[in-house]
């Protein structure tokens, strides 16, 4: 009996413990997996929060650095507007460039002042120097070359043929400025004019002449001048002086 009884205490001891250890062990597994479900689901709540709306700390931090790279690179939102500011400033400066440019007249010529240097007398190369000085206070433009006619002829002298193109170019001329032209006179026909005297005016491009001056040839010394051509053509208006003069 005492065996029967011990074997069934023992069984019964021996079930005991192993149902506690088998509880014990269903605890630790529910807690620890409970444990590891819930930082496990937390985490990935968070990471997909933070991804979905960047309000976690990875991804304030990532937007954060985003916004400081563009605005270290572009300078946020100002630095196109800047940009967009000097386009609009520099388009308009063009546009108040062009206005003043279309708003500046032709000059007809009672602005001007002129004066007539006899270069090279009865050399190779005789020429006339014409020079136009803007003697107004406001600027106007000069096109082609002048209306020219020697002495008490009546023929208008043609363009040169060996002056470069572009006489329909508008020659902006300052108060004060100045621009140049030349008569070329050749003496080798047969008949043969004199004269120190010559009649000029300035030409739109569609080759209209404005009121016509008298003029007087001077030498290098300031006197009166004759020269001699039997033919002769003009060159269009310059800023430079032609022919190295």
């Amino acid at each position: 009996m005492r065996t029967s009884r011990i074997h069934t205490t023992a069984l019964a001891a021996a079930a005991t413990a192993a149902l506690a250890l088998s509880l014990t062990a269903c605890g630790s597994s529910d807690d620890n997996g409970a444990a590891k479900t819930r930082v496990s689901t937390v985490g990935k709540t968070t990471e997909s929060a933070d991804k979905s709306t960047g309000t976690g700390s990875a991804g304030s931090a990532g937007t954060a650095a985003k916004t400081g790279g563009a605005a270290a690179a572009g300078g946020g939102q100002a630095g196109p507007s800047r940009s967009a500011s000097a386009s609009v400033a520099k388009g308009s400066g063009a546009a108040v460039d062009a206005a003043r440019s279309a708003s500046v007249r032709q000059c007809d010529g009672t602005e001007m002042s002129y004066s007539v240097l006899h270069r090279f007398a009865k050399q190779r190369g005789e020429h006339l120097l014409i020079t136009a000085v803007n003697a107004d206070s406001k600027p106007c433009w000069v096109t082609s070359y002048p209306s020219v006619m020697l002495g008490n002829t009546v023929n208008v002298l043609g363009h040169s043929a060996k002056d470069a193109p572009g006489g329909t170019a508008r020659i902006t001329v300052k108060p004060g400025g100045k621009v140049y032209s030349a008569v070329s006179l050749f003496a080798d026909g047969p008949r043969s004019h004199t004269s120190s005297s010559l009649s000029l005016a300035l030409r739109d491009r569609t080759g209209d002449t404005g009121p016509g001056t008298d003029q007087e040839a001077f030498d290098a010394k300031g006197a009166p001048s004759k020269f001699t051509w039997s033919s002769a053509d003009v060159t269009n208006w310059n800023t430079t002086k032609p022919y190295g003069f």
